[in-house]
């Protein structure tokens, strides 16, 4: 719980320190006072206000602004600290908020024990601590997923564990549904390209396309047929000159013959030319054997007068094929075996019926969850309708009709639920969506109970209320102090108010006034300790002639509101 508070320059409080004890405390006084500054100051200290709150809580004038509060920690607490790596020792925590403004911009730190702590994490810390009820929250009912938010809460851990079932279906689901999808985008491409697809193998095909190193090899052969002549005569030159003789000019066969029969008439006289003689032998021969082979190249120059027209034929052919695609022949026939496989659709027709399974297998397993999920809320929604109309009605709504409507949604990680909250406050009046026929009184009755049946599920041991008695009459005031006084019996209590009968029934009462002092306005804060000054502080808020609000503010301490 909540033990003490300390403020320095926060709105009109120049200095002040505040200590608290378990049970139901009410801050009175005039409109002004200054009365909401503890609810400000805690909700900003807790990570509450935004970025703006340091300029709305500065005192005018200050240039440096402290919150600081220390809590009594239970387990849940200490689990948190834990859990987030904050040491802890003994049972208090002190949490503190400081604004500093330097060149005219303002800055602001929050502590933990000392240590700096993250706006996420006083923010998760701050639903362990405390939880705020006042008349302006009324927006947290106006919307469907909120009303349904409400709804899960009250069905506590029973909806919360079906509820993470449902999340990670939910998810399976859109995952196999996403894969479907790009499966299905994929083949549908794949369809639009076999057209392309085919029309390019079958220019393939019928161009004969095989052979990466056919068109340089045609060229090489084209150069060959177109030089023809060229070559003839060059041969027929060099074979001349080394295998045909004359009268006058003998050929290098003749020369190699005779130098033979030469060699071969000095072996006789020396031995030692016979290598001579072999390498000659040897010379001559290879001489014959590539006058063979040139006088073949020779023949084969006339062997077909037509292939030259046939060799350029088909090299117009593949310059065609090479011209239509941009690719040249080894590209071309990559291209070729990327396309054959693509053509082949049974596995991704197969991969599609596959996921088509496993998304229908997902979305039935989704819809059996979310049929729970309905079914759970049915109950606890019956059980809400109950339990509210119980609490609403001692509160001066003897009328009071309450229903949550079912309608289906789209599924969704919070299940396939569609809420509505519908509500009637006066006989004859139908049935009609809360946030628009509730009044401001109602709402305030609403929280109080809402808060009520919640506290127990509530992981905050302090409870604020704002003004939630506000718009009321007297005798709906004594049903609101007992249930508030009530509530205290479990968690710590505190509400800001107007009306004397819940002021009365508070356990410690505290004081706001405003006084002028050199200038300036300041807000005190008093801890009411005696009967007298209570009882002075609670005829004020009755009004009316004062020695009768005196008297009746002394009945009511006396009788303890009851």
């Amino acid at each position: 719980m909540l033990l003490g508070l300390r403020l320095q320059n926060i709105a009109l409080i120049e200095s002040l320190n505040l200590s608290f004890n378990e049970g139901f405390s009410v801050f009175t006084g005039e409109t002004g006072a200054g009365k909401s500054v503890f609810l400000f100051s805690i909700d900003s200290l807790l990570g509450g206000g935004g970025s703006s709150s340091g300029s709305r809580l500065m005192r005018p004038g200050s240039t440096h602004s402290v919150i600081e509060a220390c809590f009594l920690i239970d387990s849940k607490v200490r689990e948190w600290l834990q859990n987030n790596s904050f040491e802890v020792i003994g049972s208090e925590i002190f949490i503190s908020r400081d604004w500093k403004l330097r060149d005219g911009r303002i800055t602001s730190r929050i502590r933990l024990n000392g240590e700096i702590i993250n706006l996420k994490q006083v923010l998760s810390l701050r639903r362990r601590l405390i939880d705020v009820s006042e008349q302006g929250h009324s927006h947290l009912f106006n919307s469907a997923i909120d009303q349904l938010k409400l709804l899960d809460r009250f069905g506590s851990s029973s909806i919360e564990k079906l509820l993470a079932i449902v999340k990670v279906s939910w998810e399976n689901w859109c995952l196999k549904r996403s894969q479907l999808e790009n499966a299905i985008e994929e083949y549908k491409n794949t369809e639009a390209k076999l057209s392309d697809i085919h029309d390019f193998l079958l220019d393939i095909d019928q161009a004969n396309i095989n052979d990466p190193l056919e068109e340089s090899n045609l060229k090489l052969e084209q150069d060959k047929l177109v030089h023809g002549v060229k070559l003839q005569e060059s041969l027929t030159f060099i074979l001349s000159r080394l295998k045909e003789s004359s009268d006058d000019l003998p050929s290098a066969l003749d020369h190699f013959s005779v130098s033979i029969k030469e060699l071969k008439t000095l072996i006789k006289i020396d031995k030692e030319l016979t290598i001579h003689f072999n390498d000659l032998l040897e010379t001559y021969t290879g001489l014959e054997d590539f006058l063979v082979s040139l006088e073949h190249y020779k023949y084969s120059l006339d062997s077909n007068p037509n292939q030259l027209e046939s060799i350029q034929t088909r090299l117009a052919e593949i310059k065609k094929i090479k011209n239509r695609y941009g690719l040249d022949l080894q590209e071309l026939l990559i291209r070729r075996d990327q396309y054959r496989e693509q053509l082949d659709l049974e596995d991704s027709k197969q991969q599609l019926n596959t996921l088509r399974n496993e998304e229908k297998k997902a979305k039935s397993q989704l819809d059996q969850y979310n049929s729970q999920l309905t079914q759970l809320r049915k109950s606890y929604a019956l059980k809400l309708e109950e339990e509210l109309v119980y609490y609403l009605k001692p509160l001066g709504l003897d009328n009071v009709r309450f229903k949550v409507q079912f309608s289906d949604a789209s599924p969704s990680q919070t299940g396939a639920d569609f809420i509505r909250f519908l509500f009637s406050a006066n006989e004859g009046q139908p049935l009609a969506p809360f946030a628009e026929v509730v009044s401001g009184g109602e709402m305030s009755r609403f929280l109080l109970v809402m808060t009520t049946m919640f506290a127990e599920e509530s992981g905050a041991s302090t409870l604020i209320f704002d003004e939630i008695d506000s718009g009321v009459s007297g005798r709906i005031s004594s049903a609101i102090a007992k249930l508030l006084k009530d509530l205290s019996r479990k968690k710590q209590v505190f509400c800001i108010t107007h009306q004397p009968l819940v002021a009365a029934s508070a356990d410690h009462h505290f004081s706001v006034s405003k006084t002028v002092d050199n200038g300036m306005t300041n807000s005190k804060v008093l801890l009411l300790k005696e009967f007298g000054d209570r009882q002075h502080e609670l005829a004020k808020l009755a009004g009316g002639n004062f020695d009768q609000a005196f008297i009746f503010a002394a009945s009511l301490l006396d009788n303890k509101a009851a």
